[in-house]
């Protein structure tokens, strides 16, 4: 299974980006998904999960700017990041996860900077 994260880029202050993550390989859904985020010098934070039934999770500080959400057919998962701030400039992973098996991205970066 690998997973390939796109959407990153660099964007002025309260603009937007959309991050995309989509999954090849094997034949079975994640049960969770999530989108991570690093930044230098620091650990890598969740930043938003959705499971299977569609449910999602927040961390507080991008709640009610970023939405997660997920395309099981088409097997992408997806981040809308509005109203960004420099503090979201990180380097930003995706993640599923099946049983006890964890998969990552590559990670793409986002840089919010005027």
């Amino acid at each position: 299974v690998q997973l390939q994260a796109s959407g990153g880029g660099l964007v002025q202050p309260g603009g937007s980006l959309r991050l995309s993550c989509a999954a090849s390989g094997g034949s079975n859904a994640f049960t969770v998904m999530g989108w991570y985020r690093q930044a230098p010098g620091k650990h890598r934070d969740l930043v938003a999960s959705i499971v299977s039934s569609g449910s999602t999770n927040y961390a507080d500080a991008v709640k009610g700017r970023f939405t997660i959400s997920r395309d099981i057919r088409k097997r992408t998962m997806y981040l809308q990041m509005n109203s960004l701030k420099p503090e979201d400039t990180a380097v930003y992973y995706c993640n599923g996860k099946r049983g006890y098996a964890s998969y990552w991205g590559q990670g793409t970066q986002v840089t919010v900077s005027s």
